[in-house]
Order: structure tokens, then C-alpha cells, then sequence
């Protein structure tokens, strides 16, 4: 069996319980060895054999797994995060589908979790905001033009924004022309979760200029969004006067 495991966003100790079985069952392993922390691979066995991927294409990848698979060996890719954003897994997967050989996917923390952690915000709050958006900006990866920063800042909500760091300006830009007001609060979490996590906090007007401060270019989180600072609802879900399937609320309050 092949096996997609989520990492985690960096800390050892966020790994699933599940993906920490996979990788302790594992007789190859093929890790993400740009961004996945290698203590991770701690918990392989002596005897595993691990592949970094880094250095590694897609057919090299798919090989190792086959080869591995055919020999009858327990195999696990490990991404960063949880694979399924940015981890370019559905190519694999596919091979793998046309190959007829089976495999799972095993969820992992995503560095947006991660860092709303580190930041110690929440990003649905009551009467604020109730979505949120991840993205990028476009790169060598190309971005649909109906997905750019600038037309998804029209909706004022949450946003997660990966892999763009090293052009926070026109990220920043960007975003003011779709929509968010230059005091638009934001954040940048470096690292999220890794023993060197840092992070800035600031607005539209000022977090350019706190990131090339503080150094960030890669392995960086950019959060927008009234949840950093903007003021909130009350949560219904816990309001003495709102009834659900657990509880039965009293008098509505004037």
C-alpha cells in the first residue's frame, strides 16, 4: 500500500497520530525535503529506506513508489502541511490510478492553521467574517486571472495567502486595488510551529516594510483581514439564549 501523509506545518509533535503510524510502519519513505522539518523522519524505522524528494521529478518519485509497491514494501510519501494545498499530489495519485495500484491519503495540519495558532486568532468570527480564502500569487504557477489577489479582496474576508512572501509589495498592492483599505490589518508568521517561528504584525500600510525588516522571503504565511483585530459578534452557539439539540436557552435579553 502507498500511503500520502500530511507532515504537519513543521513541530514534530503535529504530525496525526495516524500519519506517525504510517511513517513508523513504513518500508520506504519519499519525503518533501524542502519544507518537511527532518525530525519528523524520526519516527521511521533504522531498517527504512527514505528518498528527499527535493532533488527528485515527478517520474523518479512515481518510479520509487511503483518500484517499491511491486516488491511488496509499505510505502509513504510525506508532504508538508496537509497535502492536499499546494502539494501536488492529484499528478501522483493519478499515476497511480492509471497503474491500478491502490493508496490512501492521510490529513496533516496546514501551516494556515499553524500560524492563526501563533497569532492566537480565530478566523470565522460572528458578524465579521464566516469565510476563508486561500491563496497565492502568481508565480511560475500560474494563477486564473478570476482568481487574482485583486478580485478575491473584493469579498473583505479572511485571507491565507502562501508562497508569496518574497512579493509582499505586490501582494500589497494588489489587495488595496481589490478592495482593502490600507489599515487593513495583517500578518506574516515565518516558519509557523518550527523552533525559529517569528512572525510581524502589522496593516496593509506597514507590513511590506516589516517583512524585508524582519528578512521573511520563504517558508512564510501573509494573513489579511478584519479577524486580526476587527471587532466581533458574540458566538451564538454559546449564548444562554439560543436553544440547539444540546441545550435549551432561556429568555431572549432586551
Amino acid at each position: 500500500m502507498i500511503t500520502f501523509v500530511g507532515a504537519g506545518p513543521g513541530d514534530p509533535d503535529l504530525i496525526t497520530l495516524k500519519g506517525q503510524k504510517k511513517l513508523a510502519q513504513a518500508d520506504v519513505v519519499v519525503y518533501a525535503g524542502s519544507l518537511v522539518n527532518p525530525e519528523i523522519l524520526q519516527h521511521c524505522r533504522e531498517e527504512a529506506t527514505i528518498y528527499n524528494s527535493a532533488s527528485m521529478t515527478l517520474e523518479e518519485v512515481l518510479v520509487v513508489m511503483i518500484e517499491a509497491y511491486k516488491a511488496n514494501k509499505k510505502v509513504v510519501r510525506l508532504h508538508t502541511g496537509d497535502p492536499s494545498i499546494y502539494g501536488a499530489i492529484r499528478e501522483q495519485m493519478d499515476e497511480l490510478d492509471i497503474q491500478g495500484i491502490p493508496y490512501k491519503v492521510v490529513p496533516g495540519v496546514s501551516s494556515f492553521l499553524a500560524a492563526s495558532a501563533t497569532l492566537k486568532r480565530e478566523f470565522t468570527l460572528p458578524g465579521l467574517s464566516q469565510t476563508v480564502i486561500i491563496t497565492r500569487q502568481a508565480g511560475r504557477t500560474a494563477v486564473p486571472e478570476k482568481e487574482s489577489l485583486r478580485l478575491l479582496a473584493q469579498h473583505g474576508t479572511s485571507m491565507c495567502i502562501f508562497l508569496s512572501t518574497h512579493k509582499i509589495e505586490e501582494v500589497v498592492a494588489e489587495l488595496i486595488q481589490g478592495g482593502y483599505d490600507q489599515n487593513t490589518p495583517a500578518a506574516v508568521v515565518y516558519k509557523a510551529s518550527w523552533p525559529e517561528e517569528a512572525k510581524v504584525v502589522g496593516t496593509l500600510e506597514t507590513i511590506a516594510k516589516q517583512v524585508r525588516e524582519a528578512g521573511f522571503t520563504k517558508t512564510s504565511m501573509i494573513l489579511v483581514g478584519p479577524f486580526l483585530e476587527g471587532p466581533y459578534e458574540r458566538s451564538m452557539l454559546y449564548d444562554p439564549t439560543f436553544s440547539h439539540g444540546f441545550r435549551k436557552g432561556t429568555e431572549s435579553r432586551e
